[in-house]
């Protein structure tokens, strides 16, 4: 016996949509799979991932009075396709521009970050040279320089700028806010200064920046 899953071509149109989607879910989810299992290069996986993504856009859209939520489509079908269902309608876009993505703002975070230990050091070494001596002038000037170096990801913890604006910090917290820096302190002071802003210049190119 012969059972019709439609009484007319809008109804069977339909159903061959919903076919359409079904396998486009369970594509992307097999290919999701190879893709993490490293089973395909990145070009090949990014190309037909694209693909997917593209006539899923369309189809959704032309399915969207019919089917508003793809997740309870999925649902519906008995579909276990978490993988998909995040690059299709979550992400939209394939892995391996995520990736990029994330790789180039994480690149811009760290020349933002450089930039700014790179002003800092200077602010520093310069105050010092306008005879700004003072605990509550050379203070905050150090502790914006030792912040920076911190959020530098691709600097060591024990690297030598870190470890000796730690010390001076903890030497000026002892002393009073209206006290100064001796002449030999502060020559002392600006000397670490620019022997740490040459190491950490040193380090930016091992460090791939």
């Amino acid at each position: 016996m012969e059972v019709k899953l439609w009484n007319d071509k809008r109804e069977r149109e339909m159903y061959e949509n919903f076919a359409e989607l079904y396998a486009i879910i369970k594509a992307t989810e097999k290919l999701e799979k190879a893709y993490i299992r490293d089973i395909i290069p990145s070009s090949e996986y990014e190309t037909e991932c694209q693909k997917l993504i593209a006539h899923f856009k369309t189809l959704a859209s032309t399915l969207k009075d019919i089917v508003p939520s793809i997740e309870r489509f999925a649902d519906t079908y008995k579909m276990d396709c978490p993988a998909a269902i995040n690059r299709l309608v979550t992400s939209g876009v394939p892995a391996t521009v995520e990736h990029r993505a994330a790789a180039a703002a994480s690149a811009t975070t760290s020349a933002a970050i450089v930039a700014e230990c790179v002003q800092n050091f200077i602010t520093a070494m310069d105050s010092l040279k306008l005879n700004m001596v003072a605990v509550d002038q050379v203070h905050p000037l150090l502790s914006d320089l030792s912040a920076s170096l911190n959020k530098l990801s691709i600097l060591p913890p024990d690297f030598e700028g870190k470890t000796k604006m730690k010390e001076w910090i903890s030497r000026l917290s002892k002393m009073g806010a209206a006290d100064e820096l001796t002449e030999q302190q502060a020559r002392q002071l600006h000397f670490d200064l620019e022997s740490s802003y040459n190491s950490f210049m040193a380090a930016l190119p091992s460090a791939g920046t």
